[in-house]
């Protein structure tokens, strides 16, 4: 059986932490080693898991962000997928379908979040370092997260999950591998995560590798989705609500089932609000586009000018 060292960032002084250690003390097959990296306090998180990883002792470094109770059933789960297969790199989850109550906006993103994993379950091209485990000497021989290019929370999961996979090493997403979000979200905490912090950097690294991912967020449905947004917005610019209802219909189509989810957890006004914010979601990642291409640019003509 594999044993487990648990890596925790919490150099943000999250209020959450102790609601994470008490979740990994009642799960079932508890870790051997819990690991807290809390300081220095201006280490960013891929940093910070880097550092914990390095004191690991497990086989297998479960990441897990601080404001994430797991479910009792998370290192069960784990281990047996581990030890029933050797050609597993690494393993990730998802959000439960239940996340810390928040507002209608910030239960639209966890579950939004659920979703999507939910909808997308095996093999993977990439990583979610929220609920994420790898074994220590595939993380190792791969350099680790890149803390030098992503100094504050980003895409450095993604990333690492990009060369696990240029390595041909095995990833996997098992959405029964659960945890409750308890992290509170503002519409502005939205726009700029999925604008800059998440959306643009994911662009340049898609230009960067060459890569070309079907899964998650960079699905058919998800682009079509897209598509229907921009087509919304654009039809309600020249003033022709005939084609923008059929455009936000479409969105709706293509989505029912979320929205179905939206419902069914916190009833008619959470759904109701949840298609102009999945509105809004699919907008601010279009626009990321262009200014990861323009981001992408700008990081090459300053490398051309310091070579």
């Amino acid at each position: 059986m594999h044993s487990i060292s648990v890596v925790i960032p919490a150099t943000d002084g999250r209020q959450t932490v102790e609601r994470c250690l008490a979740a990994l003390q009642d799960a079932l097959d508890v870790p051997e080693e819990i690991i807290i990296v809390d300081e220095p306090t201006a280490l960013g998180p891929a940093a910070a898991r880097n550092e914990g990883a390095r004191r690991a002792r497990g086989d297998v470094i479960v990441f897990l962000d601080s404001d994430v109770e797991v479910h009792r059933d998370v290192f069960r789960r784990i281990r047996a997928a581990f030890d029933a297969d050797p050609e597993l790199s690494a393993l990730f989850g998802a959000y439960d379908d239940d996340p810390h109550p928040g507002g209608v906006v910030s239960d639209f993103r966890n579950l939004l979040h659920h979703h999507v994993h939910h909808s997308s379950p095996g093999p993977a091209t990439t990583f979610w370092a929220g609920l994420g485990a790898i074994r220590r000497d595939e993380f190792l021989g791969v350099g680790g997260f890149d803390e030098h290019r992503f100094s504050y929370p980003s895409v450095e999961d993604i990333e690492l999950g990009m060369r696990l996979a240029a390595r041909s090493k095995r990833i996997v997403l098992d959405p029964a591998i659960q945890g409750k979000h308890l992290k509170r979200w503002t519409l502005g905490s939205i726009v700029s995560t999925d604008l800059l912090r998440r959306g643009s950097p994911w662009v340049q690294l898609l230009i960067d590798r060459g890569a070309d991912s079907t899964t998650l967020n960079l699905g058919w449905r998800h682009r079509a989705s897209a598509a229907a947004s921009v087509g919304c917005i654009a039809a309600l610019l020249v003033r022709k609500p005939k084609l923008a209802g059929a455009a936000l219909f479409m969105l709706f189509c293509l989505n029912t089932d979320f929205y179905v989810l939206l419902y069914r957890k916190r009833g008619l006004r959470q759904a109701t609000v949840g298609v102009p914010l999945h509105l809004l979601h699919h907008i601010v990642s279009v626009v990321a586009v262009p200014v990861g291409v323009v981001q992408h640019l700008r990081a090459k003509a300053r490398d051309a000018h310091e070579c």
